[in-house]
């Protein structure tokens, strides 16, 4: 799996795999889930959001002594492996952490083919 953070807002990413799921784990503070957006297209996972400061805060003058936190809007690709389920995808948002499961496609085991003569 790639994971590819746009230019204008990085996301911290945990993309992890069990037997059933792959798993991407997305802590994003200061988002309302109206604002996040996620879809899936030719086997990419696309993230999509913004977080905005609120009214108050913009109109107040800062000086700021350090600066971490990004506003604004952010996005994420991410290239899922050939066997997630594109059509199971399940989304979740509790407590700022936006949490995405894709289950995997079951292999059919190894079949030995007979050739006839």
């Amino acid at each position: 799996m790639e994971i590819e953070n746009s230019k204008i807002g990085q996301l911290v990413i945990d993309v992890y795999q069990t037997k059933s799921y792959f798993v991407v784990q997305i802590p994003i503070a200061g988002v309302e889930e109206k604002d996040l957006e996620v879809k899936v297209e030719n086997k990419i996972l696309f993230i999509k959001g913004k977080r905005e400061e609120s009214e108050e805060e913009k109109k107040e003058e800062k000086d700021y002594l350090k600066k971490e936190c990004y506003w604004g809007p952010f996005s994420a690709e991410i290239s899922l492996p050939e066997d997630a389920n594109n059509s199971q995808i399940k989304a979740s948002f509790k407590k700022g952490v936006l949490l995405i499961k894709i289950p995997r496609i079951k292999k059919e085991p190894e079949k030995k083919v007979t050739i006839e003569t």
